[in-house]
C-alpha cells in the first residue's frame, strides 16, 4: 500500500526539535536528572504526619503543547519554540540540539493532547 503525499500550505507550522544529552559533561546524575525533570516534569511524593501526598510537578513540555514523535524528539507550535529553545541553551554545552520547521494539519496539537480514561490518546494524523 502506497500513500501519496502532497505538499500544499494549509496548516499550522510547528517546530521539530531533536536534542541529544551528554551525560559525560554533566558533573553528577543529580544534575543531568534535574535537566530532564525540568524537561518532562516528575511526580514528588511527601511523606507528613504518616500520610503521603503526591504532587504532580510540571516540566516545560507539559505547559506546552507537543507531540512526542520519538524518544528526544517533539514538535512543538512555532510561537512556543523559544521557551524551547532558552531551556536548552541554559544547559550550555551538555545539551546539542537541532529546530526544524515542519508543516502540520491543522489542530493537530489538539488531536493529540486528547485525554481518555486519564492517558494520553495517538490520534493517527492523515495524510493527504
Amino acid at each position: 500500500m502506497t500513500k501519496e503525499i502532497t505538499m500544499d500550505k494549509d496548516g499550522e507550522l510547528a517546530a521539530l526539535v531533536s536534542f541529544c544529552v551528554d551525560s559525560d559533561k554533566f558533573p553528577s546524575n543529580y544534575r543531568r536528572n534535574k535537566f530532564y525533570r525540568g524537561l518532562y516534569g516528575w511526580k514528588q511524593k511527601v511523606r507528613r504526619g504518616g500520610k503521603e501526598y503526591v504532587y504532580d510537578r510540571k516540566g516545560i513540555l507539559d505547559r506546552i503543547p507537543s507531540i512526542k514523535v520519538d524518544k528526544s524528539v517533539y514538535i512543538v507550535p512555532i510561537e512556543m519554540v523559544g521557551r524551547v529553545i532558552k531551556y536548552l541553551d541554559s544547559w550550555e554545552d551538555k545539551v546539542d540540539y537541532k529546530i526544524f520547521k515542519v508543516l502540520l494539519e491543522e489542530d493537530s496539537f489538539k488531536k493529540m493532547n486528547e485525554k481518555e480514561d486519564g492517558r494520553e490518546v495517538w490520534t493517527e494524523i492523515p495524510v493527504r
